[in-house]
């Protein structure tokens, strides 16, 4: 809703400022992004109802528009709002209301919106539908027509992609964000410089995940670069620079369709969705929470534990790992280097 105009000044002040205080507080820049975006749905929403100061907003206006929100249409597809959006509007609403509080703007009680829109709704793949992806990477679209060096250098990328997102199971800006410099192939290590609320870590490689790693920065990441300086892992194709979150979700959403399986493409996927399935399949050969925690870089027990109800398992004896070809069980060390 990035193109939702705001008559009122004041409101657009508004915006801007619970902005600037997300950014104060140091949250993650994605946070303070789309945060505010989608406060200004609220905003535009009280617009449209002739409020036209923030001192006449009370709680009822608020959960009025997100019952709208969950009667809404998807902009971009069928259906309505998926669980996970609607989970992203109630945080940002709640948090808007706590700075409403906090600057002393208005004295608004606690939000409770549904319990559903804190329990986002979770995809994941399944160990085959996975395989299935990483066998699509090693076809082309008849229709795309490029050269063999730089077809070959896309479908190592693909495979790099599926390496750091499912198999290193790092979030969306995470990968985005990888340098060559930030993976150490000796010790089959990759470095988050900069995770969820600026925490670094070290996340191990299992051995595909480094060949497939390998394989692309030495042999086909330079035929995208075509001589331009950059330290970004992932290659934009004809603009030789950092690729960004929006093009790589294109290409997994290439790839599903490539699959030419039926449940894949209909499943509401994204980069997300990986990083859910690699927790779901380690959990499921046996892993301890407390390693998936670290794996992941949760900051609580409590985020990771939503994968024993995905799973249908507790932990359990570990158990062989076959989802891919190769790949061995992930295994964490139990030192601090890598949290």
């Amino acid at each position: 809703m990035k193109k939702l105009p705001l008559q009122n000044p004041t409101f657009r002040y508004l915006e801007k400022s619970f902005k600037e205080w997300l950014d104060i507080l140091r949250y993650a820049p994605s946070t303070v992004y789309y945060m505010p975006l989608h406060v200004r749905e609220l905003l535009f929403y009280l617009e449209q109802q002739g409020i036209r100061h923030p001192r006449e907003l009370d709680t009822h206006h608020i959960h009025a528009h997100y019952a709208q929100l969950k009667e809404r249409s998807h902009e971009k597809r069928a259906g309505g709002l998926s669980s996970g959006h609607l989970a992203k509007h109630g945080q940002a609403l709640k948090k808007f209301a706590e700075y409403l509080r906090k600057v002393g703007r208005l004295e608004l009680p606690a939000l409770q919106l549904d319990k559903e829109s804190d329990t986002p709704k979770i995809t994941y793949l399944t160990e085959g539908e996975v395989k299935a992806l990483f066998e699509a990477s090693t076809t082309s679209p008849a229709k795309l027509r490029v050269p063999g060096a730089v077809q070959a250098a896309l479908q190592s990328r693909d495979r790099a992609m599926l390496a750091v997102y499912y198999g290193c199971g790092l979030r969306r800006q995470e990968g985005v964000m990888l340098d060559v410099g930030d993976i150490d192939f000796d010790r089959s290590l990759l470095h988050v410089r900069k995770g969820k609320n600026y925490k670094e870590r070290f996340v191990p490689m299992s051995k595909a995940s480094r060949e497939y790693l390998q394989t692309y920065v030495y042999d086909h990441r330079a035929e995208l670069l075509k001589g331009s300086k950059t330290d970004a892992l992932f290659i934009s194709y004809n603009r030789y620079q950092r690729m960004q979150g929006q093009s790589l979700f294109a290409r997994l959403k290439r790839l599903a369709y490539q699959t030419e399986n039926a449940e894949i493409v209909e499943k509401d996927i994204g980069l997300h969705t990986l990083r859910h399935s690699i927790a779901t399949h380690l959990l499921a050969a046996g892993m301890k929470l407390e390693s998936i925690r670290r794996f992941l870089g949760h900051g609580s027990l409590e985020s990771t534990q939503v994968y024993t109800h995905l799973a249908g398992v507790e932990e359990r004896k570990p158990q062989p790992f076959h989802h891919i070809p190769q790949y061995e069980t992930i295994q964490l060390a139990e030192d601090e280097q890598y949290v």
